[in-house]
């Protein structure tokens, strides 16, 4: 592709800004022009401002190092370098908020990875092969900012990306409850074991906000477009509990669905198998071959072996079974900084890309 589209990375000094700049240091769509993060940060080299705190296991890409990072709240000076933005910032909410909405104001359309738009009515939460068609309340949401260009698009919680695809395909047996429990890892927190020594041989039987985010965020994403919003839908009851556990990567979850018409099991793993969606058929750069992979092995998946199944962005499934309460039982599994946070907002912005809205 001879014409690539600059592309900001606000946040970038923290896990998931890492993570961007692993994804796009050599994207055939985009190239990293700008890396923003807080004013401590600002003015300093990239490696400078990151000295003894890069934290993934990949060094970090050579042409960043020497990049000066901007302040995150000047605007003009991103919006001179950018095309659009990545945003990951470790800010309160309500600033989050208003930064997002300045950028997109300013015509500097936002992909984001933080959770303070995701219940505005006319942001599309987009998991790029569930619900494409969100992305048309764009047009809407450009007449509320009074925009041409600038919009901002969410990613959905890390937590809910293990199993809302694998429920998704088995939709239209009718799903009245969802019982899941899920285990996740530590970088889900922006942790490691050495700054997080207090999980080593430990289980947090608690995560702040969790809960409610994968209770409710499935129903919008499930969800339809009237009137220029996204409403969500009625169905089904979820109740979650979310577990904090020695792990360094890889978001896994106990699920348990009851259905108005159960289906079969070759029904199941025949829906599993056969979904596809709009990234596969574009053949997007991050997108999986398979978005639902099914192990028919009783001890998989397991995190260590299956998170990073089509580079950290295919779901795995296993364990299908019959349960004593619900009708069927079965385990997920996804990488949550890969498709749960960076990879997943990287996703979101191909499919942006190649349906337009970015050019």
């Amino acid at each position: 592709m001879e014409h690539k589209l600059k592309a900001g990375i606000v946040g970038a000094t923290g896990m998931v800004g890492q993570r961007f700049i692993t994804l796009l240091a050599d994207h055939p769509y985009f190239q990293i022009s700008c890396l923003a993060a807080s004013a401590k940060s600002a003015g300093k080299p990239y490696g400078a401002a990151v000295e003894g705190r890069w934290k993934l296991k990949e060094p970090m890409p050579p042409c960043v190092s020497d990049m000066p990072v901007a302040d995150a709240s000047d605007i003009d000076a991103l919006k001179a370098a950018c095309d659009f933005v990545f945003c990951a910032v470790d800010m309160p909410k309500d600033e989050i908020r208003a930064l997002e909405t300045a950028y997109a104001k300013a015509e500097l359309p936002v992909v984001s990875n933080n959770s303070a738009h995701r219940w505005t009515a006319d942001v599309p939460m987009v998991i790029p092969e569930i619900n494409p068609a969100h992305l048309d309340v764009i047009a809407a949401q450009r007449r509320r900012l009074g925009t041409k260009k600038g919009f901002i698009a969410v990613k959905p919680n890390c937590s809910i990306q293990s199993y809302v695809p694998a429920l998704t395909p088995l939709r239209g047996y009718g799903i009245k409850e969802v019982l899941v429990t899920t285990f996740q890892a530590i970088s889900g927190a922006g942790k490691t074991f050495e700054t997080f020594p207090e999980i080593l041989d430990n289980v947090i039987p608690y995560i702040g906000g969790e809960e409610e985010k994968s209770e409710k965020e499935p129903l919008k994403i499930w969800g339809g477009v009237e009137d220029g919003i996204i409403v969500s839908a009625q169905a089904p009851v979820i109740s979650a509990q979310c577990i904090r556990v020695p792990v360094s990567d890889g978001h896994l979850a106990t699920v348990a669905v009851k259905f108005n018409q159960k289906p079969a099991r070759e029904d199941i793993l025949k829906a599993w198998a056969d979904f596809s969606g709009e990234p596969q058929a574009l053949a997007l750069p991050h997108a999986p071959k398979q978005f639902v992979t099914y192990f028919e092995e009783d001890n998989r998946p397991q995190t260590k072996l299956d998170r990073d199944l089509y580079g950290g962005m295919g779901v795995s499934v296993g364990r299908l079974r019959e349960d004593a309460l619900f009708d069927w039982k079965f385990v997920c599994l996804s990488h949550n900084t890969l498709r749960g946070a960076a990879g997943g907002a990287v996703l979101i912005a191909e499919l942006l890309y190649r349906k337009g809205y970015l050019n």
